[in-house]
Order: C-alpha cells, then structure tokens, then sequence
C-alpha cells in the first residue's frame, strides 16, 4: 500500500514539473535564429530582430548590464516569401528603449520555446563630441563573401560603432525559395548581433516588391526599411532607396514621397543649431551618381538618381549641394572608387594642395566590393578628371568622423590581407557652414 502511495505521490510530482517546465505543446522550429539589432528612434533605442520557423506566440528580449535582469516584449508576424513554395518564418522585433549611453550590455532573445546564445552589444556615447566608428560596404553575398570574416573579427575587437551594409544581400535572398536569406542572415549573425547593422536596398532586393529586405530588416521610420536618418556623434546619416528610380513597374509614389521626405530632412539637419551641433551629413545610397567601371550604368551620364526622371523630376544631386551634403556613399559596382569633391560632373577641390580640406561639393566613395558570387567588376581604362582612387581589390571602408572638423576615411584590401590602400581626410574649418556656392 505504502509502495502505490509513493508511486502516485511521486507521479503527480513529475507531472507538476513537467508543467511548469514545458510549453505544453510539440514547437521543433522555434529556436531563435538571424539575430540583429539596428538602432531605433535614437542612439540608446536598440531594436533586436530574429526570425523563428514556428510561432512562438511571444517574443522576448532578457537584457542588462552584466546580468540579465531586465526584460523586455516586442511582436512577431508572419512572413511568406514569394516563391513557389511560399516558405514562411516569424520575424519578431523587440525594442529595449532609454538604454544608458556608453554602456555594454548582454542579452539573450527567444520565447518560453527555446533562447538564443548569449549577445552583448555596447551603446554609443550621449552627445555629439565622440568619434564615430563605422565600417561601410555593399555588394556582399553567402557565396564569396571574402570581408566578412575580417568584419566579424573587427566587430567582436569593438572596433565599430555602427555597420552600413549599402545594398545587395546574400545574391540573393530570396534565391532558393529564400534560403539563400536565411543562410545569409546567420552568416551575419556574429557581426550584426554585437553592432547595430543598418541597411539600405539595392537592386538584387527587387523580387516580390523588395519583400524579403522589408521584412528581415528593422530601420528607423515609417518606411519599411526602405529610407530614413539618424543621428551618431557629430553625423547625420540618411539611407536611401535608388532603387526607386529604376523599378517603376512598383510605381512611382514611394519615389515622390521619398523625395519629399529627403527635402524635410536635409533641411531639418540644416537648422542652425542642428547643424552646428551636427556638422556632418553622411547620405548613402545603393547605385552611384558617378563611377568608371567598365558598365552601362557607369557610362550613363544621365543617371535617373542623379538628374531625375522624366515628368516626375526628383533628381538628388542638386539636394546634395543646396544643403551641403559632406560625403554620399554608394555600391552596386563590384569595386571601390574615391572621387574629387564632385558636383555636376565638375571638380570643386578646396584647393590644389588639400582638395578636402572646405571643399567646395561632396565627395562620392563607392565600396561595393565586400564580395559576392559575382566577382569583381573592371574600370574603363582611362579614369574620369575626377576619379581620385581606384581598385578592383575585395574589401570594405573603414570611416571615422573624429570630431566636428575632421572626417577619415580608408579602404581595407582583404586581398592584401587586412592592408589599408587608400584614405583621405575630410576637414572643413566653419562648422556652421551648410551650403555649397558652386554658381
């Protein structure tokens, strides 16, 4: 008698433990995976996203400062990409809001289902008098992907403050019924947990209306992704789609409205006390105003982003000199290019000795060369009068905003293994100045 007493005292005991133990159902694809974080509305906003392959029915984010004993909840929803198969996953958004500035914090995300492994970012500093670490590139695939081991190893030294990836993911995401994204977005998984990534679409983005960028990304804005700002030290940057000009066949109305929130923003950044505290304006963009690649795009001097369409308009080049954009950024070429300061396909250097020190138009950089499945592209064989740098080499830029006066810029060669083979410094001595005077 007392031997069944035991049996069911003991039986009830381990049906109590499972229950609070278990889910209470069968979730095998609810694993946290594709983690990153981007930042939000402000600099200590940090936005964590991942993807499970089940609906968790909750998504959580533990964090803190040493020791997770803060959490916080976001949502989830249902993406279904475009193919054949129509292969579905949840991507789940979490933002932890009022971080402290300048601080390192560790975190795990996940569900009652299942958590990821431990992650630790670092905020920025409060203010504007800092320097601003960033690593800048586009164009890089799951295939051929020679940068991305030597960006992992720089993020995780905590060299960088903030990722721009400029357009064109995993060649591409939506390849393979998307499992080209999903193994593109683990690769990145160590990279794009530690540093907040942020992103803008290029044109291998296109498919099912860029649907697959849209819903595994998470920018500032009202946009899905597709263009917005944001404030780091003494930068403005602004991401943009130039894809607008060239997929018409989605409309023209995301194109007009993306125009005319760019107007609103340059010249909020333009308000005086704005621009003295933030005297550096950072645009980047996938497809270049001005490139020599041996290509259609690079021989075209009439590039719809540059000089706008026809009846619509909404060219950017003249934006860039009414609010006196510093430096624009752009991929899409295979290759890495430095132009002159540059306006309307004329020179405007500072002078003959110190072309960047108060030039008179911004400077162009593409850095498209981070790697992907198809290669390198080649330059025409004579440079553009203001080309000032070419190579062909695989690697990504290294950019440094030091304070409100200085600006650096380098490029890595992976090729030559880790080696810098081209850098310049930006320098303008009156940081409230705001307008080019090209006329």
């Amino acid at each position: 008698m007392f031997f069944i007493y035991f049996l069911l005292i003991f039986g009830l005991s381990c049906d109590t433990i499972n229950a609070k133990a278990g889910p209470g159902y069968d979730c095998p694809y609810c694993q946290p995976e594709q983690i990153h974080i981007a930042f939000g509305s402000k600099s200590n906003d940090i936005v964590v996203t991942w993807s499970t392959f089940n609906d968790t029915q909750e998504s959580r984010v533990q964090y803190g400062v040493g020791v997770m004993d803060k959490e916080a909840v976001g949502t989830s929803s249902l993406f279904t990409d475009g193919g054949h198969q129509h292969r579905s996953q949840w991507i789940h958004r979490v933002l932890l809001p009022d971080l402290k500035f300048d601080t390192k914090y560790v975190y795990h995300a996940g569900s009652e289902y299942g958590w990821s492994e431990l992650f630790s970012f670092k905020t920025p500093p409060q203010g504007e008098d800092w320097v601003v670490r960033a690593a800048i590139y586009g164009d890089m695939g799951n295939k051929n992907a020679h940068s991305l081991a030597y960006l992992q190893d720089e993020a995780e030294r905590g060299h960088f403050d903030v990722i721009l990836h400029v357009g064109d993911f995993a060649y591409d995401m939506d390849t393979d019924e998307a499992r080209f994204g999903d193994q593109f977005m683990r690769q990145l998984q160590p990279l794009a947990a530690a540093v907040p990534y942020m992103t803008c679409p290029g044109n291998h983005e296109e498919k099912y209306n860029f649907s697959n960028y849209r819903a595994r990304f998470s920018m500032p804005g009202d946009h899905e992704s597709m263009f917005y700002s944001f404030d780091l030290g003494p930068v403005h940057f602004i991401s943009i789609s130039t894809e607008y000009y060239y997929f018409l066949n989605y409309g023209v109305k995301m194109l007009i409205a993306q125009f005319e929130w760019l107007k609103r923003d340059l010249a909020e950044a333009n308000q005086p006390e704005n621009r003295r505290q933030r005297p550096w304006i950072v645009l980047f963009g996938h497809r270049p105003m001005y490139c020599s690649d041996d290509g259609d795009d690079c021989w075209d001097r009439y590039l719809p982003n540059r000089v706008g369409l026809p009846l619509y308009g909404c060219g950017l080049e003249p934006l860039l000199k009414e609010f006196g954009v510093d430096l624009v950024v752009w991929a899409h070429e295979h290759s890495y290019e430095r132009s002159w300061p540059l306006y309307d396909q004329r020179v405007y250097n500072g002078s003959y000795d110190q072309p960047y020190l108060n030039p008179g138009a911004p400077v162009h950089v593409v850095t498209g060369s981070a790697g992907c499945q198809e290669g390198r592209d080649h330059f025409r064989h004579n440079a553009f009068k203001w080309s000032a740098f070419r190579s062909q080499d695989f690697g990504y830029t290294r950019f440094k905003a030091y304070n409100k006066t200085h600006i650096n810029v380098e490029q890595v060669s992976v090729d030559l293994n880790g080696q810098v083979i081209d850098g310049f410094w930006l320098i303008k001595t009156n940081t409230s100045y705001h307008k080019y005077d090209l006329l």
